[in-house]
Parts: C-alpha cells; sequence; structure tokens
C-alpha cells in the first residue's frame, strides 16, 4: 500500500486521463488510479496470468471506467498514440526484450504522455545475516529468477534510447526490522529459498539454515532487511 501511495504521488494523475497498468497484477492501483482519473477517465490493465486477471476483474469490477484484458508488454493490443499515461510496476525485470517493450510504449502512448516504471536492483538489499557467503550465493541464484536483475541501473540509457526524456528518479526503500510473516522481508525468504534450492550449489540444508538463522537474530532483536525499488518516470 505505501509503494503504490508514493507511486500515485509521484505520477500525479489528472481528471480524465487514460492509464494502461502494464503487468496489472491484482488490480490494486488500478482501482486507486480510477479514483483518480475519475469518471471521465479510463483505466486499462493487462496482465498475461489468468489468476491475476481473475482477480484484478473482481477487485475493479465496481469500476465503469476500468477494463482488465489479457495483454503482453512486448505485444501491446492497442492503437496508436492511445494513453495519457503508460504505468508498469516490477514488470519489466521479467521482459527478456526491454527495446521492444519500450518501442510499444512509445508506440501507444500520445506525444507529451508519460510513462512510470517500477523495478527493483536486488544488489541494493542489506539483510543482516551470519553466513555472507551463502547470503552471496543466495542473491545470486535469485538473479536467476527473472530476465534482468539489475533493471534499473541500464533503465536510464534504455529510456532516452526509446526516445523518452527522463525526470529525476525516486527511491523507495523497503525496510524491515522484525522477521514477521505481514512483512515483505520473510514472504521473500520463503519465495527465494524455494527457488535457491539446486543452483549455486545451494541445498535444501542451505535454504533451511539461512531461514533459521534470520528467525534466530529476529528472536535476539537483531534482524534487518531493506531493499530499494526505483521509480523512473519518462516522458514522450
Amino acid at each position: 500500500m505505501e509503494q503504490r501511495r508514493a507511486t500515485r504521488a509521484i505520477l500525479k494523475l489528472r481528471p480524465g486521463e487514460s492509464v494502461l497498468d502494464v503487468g496489472c497484477g491484482p488490480g490494486f492501483l488500478a482501482a486507486e488510479m480510477a479514483d483518480e482519473v475519475g469518471p471521465r477517465g479510463r483505466v486499462v490493465g493487462i496482465d498475461v496470468s489468468p489468476d491475476m486477471l481473475a482477480l484484478a476483474r473482481e477487485q475493479c469490477g465496481r469500476f465503469g471506467q476500468i477494463d482488465i484484458r489479457d495483454g503482453d508488454a512486448i505485444a501491446l493490443p492497442f492503437a496508436d498514440a492511445m494513453f495519457d499515461v503508460v504505468i508498469s510496476t516490477q514488470v519489466y525485470e521479467y521482459v527478456h526484450d526491454i527495446a521492444k517493450a519500450l518501442g510499444e510504449v512509445t508506440r501507444v502512448l500520445r506525444l507529451g504522455g508519460r510513462l512510470l516504471v517500477v523495478a527493483t536492483d536486488w544488489e541494493s538489499s542489506v539483510w543482516a545475516n551470519s553466513d555472507e557467503a551463502r547470503m552471496a550465493r543466495v542473491l545470486e541464484a535469485w538473479r536467476e529468477h527473472g530476465a534482468e536483475s539489475r533493471l534499473p541501473r541500464k533503465l536510464p540509457k534504455l529510456l532516452r534510447d526509446a526516445g523518452f526524456k527522463l525526470d529525476p528518479v525516486h527511491a523507495i526503500p523497503i525496510i524491515n526490522i522484525e522477521y514477521d510473516p505481514n512483512n515483505y522481508g520473510y514472504s521473500m525468504v520463503q519465495v527465494m529459498a524455494k527457488f535457491a534450492v539446486g543452483r549455486q550449489q545451494l541445498t535444501q540444508h542451505d535454504a533451511d539454515a539461512w531461514a533459521a538463522d534470520l528467525q534466530a537474530r529476529h528472536e535476539r532483536g537483531e534482524y534487518f532487511f531493506s531493499v530499494n525499488r526505483y521509480v523512473f518516470v519518462a516522458r514522450k
């Protein structure tokens, strides 16, 4: 919720604008943006996941100005110059052809339109732990999870090459000081530990020991996790 609030504050949507949400997921952001563009505006959300599309349609069903449909970031199913705004949060890290995806955004944006991209660089993470070598192997294994785990450091050139002009870049830090199931860091341990097994010579024992170490640090009051998400606003 905090990230969505920060993202919307940076984007500054106006009543009546037409917005495309690339990789809309469960539709929480699309619903919030619909409130901001109002009944004269429009929000279109696309995703490749049938499960996410079903959740988004349920979440956004009360809004007449929201359209949720199947769509791929590298082949946007829309006419040229259709949108005032395109937004994509935590999606382009999983797209293998970023240049093509940004070219599609350029095509569907109107002149003067703006693109907002939120992306994580996992090398910005700080995770207090008792085995730095194991931690490095977990993070190296996690790099294989997406197409580009270091996307933020490459985005400025990619956006300029696509013809965009960049606004100042913002950072949204995620900080957890408790190993709590309600926190982002905890949920990522569950996902990353499962994914890491069999990669970088990590065994199930290694994954379990990593999680156990973080739990022990929490019990001693020593737990700390942080990672940065970066927000890019680019104008056509």
